[in-house]
């Protein structure tokens, strides 16, 4: 059953700390842009559809694409300059892939020295065609990574107007509150999802709610797995999910968005499709909350067992 979403939708705005960066509720998530094939002006267009819908926020990594998602946006913001006014630009560094664009790296490996961080800052910008980062997070956490040298980094790029603000990607709770005490962070980008719900119990969202820090979100709908994987507990949870949406008459997605938004951790979830109708049903899910048992009627079915 399909369920028509309002012709009014329109994506609220959050802060991810007290006075801190404000980004839309929903963030579009870019990294799958090299497959969507689309042309500048498609590009262009896609963007200006976000927007209209008040999601203003753009996720990308350096290494998006093999190192071709950037670029791809960019020519889209030479095209069009009036654009970057009217967004907020996020993106990653840290992770050097083995890839044709980089035959210098011999191994996939991190780097979080204060040079590659800079170095990854200035790229993206030349890439993006902007002056600007609003919000710089190191990608996964580095074994070898010095705290103090990161937030030295982000520092020195702050000071020099070229990222507004940083974070991180993937860090466990003790991670984020270590660097957090060398320089503010706005959040910690974490995959979480009905198929991926560690943290919610490994500390990672309580410890960004005590400091009153909302997460980002990566794979909210499981890489989409949510709708394809066939074994016996995702198929449950597909059918826990689907009775809610039906009898809200909302989206399935929806639901699930609604869901991951509902924790008092304020989680901001990214979306990972180039089609405006999949932006529009996670818009919808900011615009209504779950019954307490359906949310854990979804938790239920996600953990495969009752609450105890």
């Amino acid at each position: 059953m399909t369920h028509a979403l309002p012709r009014d939708l329109s994506c609220p705005r959050i802060a991810t700390r007290p006075g801190g960066l404000e980004l839309s509720r929903v963030v579009a998530g870019m990294w799958r842009m090299v497959e969507w094939n689309m042309t500048v002006e498609q590009r262009i267009a896609f963007i200006e559809q976000c927007l209209a819908l008040g999601v203003t926020s753009f996720d990308h990594a350096d290494i998006y694409g093999n190192y071709g998602v950037e670029s791809l946006f960019g020519e889209a913001l030479r095209a069009q300059p009036s654009l970057r006014a009217r967004m907020q630009l996020v993106s990653k560094c840290g992770i050097k892939l083995l890839s044709n664009k980089r035959p210098q790296h011999g191994i996939q490996h991190y780097d979080t020295t204060a040079a590659h961080i800079i170095a990854s800052a200035e790229e993206s910008l030349r890439q993006l065609h902007t002056d600007h980062l609003d919000l710089l997070l190191i990608h996964r956490p580095d074994p070898l990574m010095d705290f103090d040298e990161i937030a030295d980094a982000f520092t020195r790029l702050k000071q020099a107007g070229k990222v507004l603000h940083f974070g991180v990607s993937n860090f466990s709770r003790h991670q984020f509150e270590v660097l957090n005490r060398r320089i503010e962070l706005a959040t910690n980008q974490v995959e979480f999802s009905p198929l991926h719900v560690a943290p919610m119990f490994d500390e990672t969202f309580d410890g960004l709610q005590d400091l009153g820090i909302a997460p980002m979100i990566w794979s909210p709908l499981g890489g989409g797995r949510l709708f394809t994987a066939n074994d016996a507990n995702a198929e449950n949870l597909r059918l826990v999910i689907k009775d809610i949406a039906d009898r809200l008459h909302q989206p399935f997605a929806s639901v699930v968005f609604a869901w991951i938004m509902q924790l008092p951790s304020r989680p901001i979830p990214l979306t990972g499709s180039g089609r405006i109708e999949a932006i529009k049903v996670a818009v919808a899910g900011a615009g209504f909350q779950l019954a307490r048992q359906d949310w854990f009627a979804i938790l239920r079915a996600a953990r495969g067992h009752e609450v105890a």
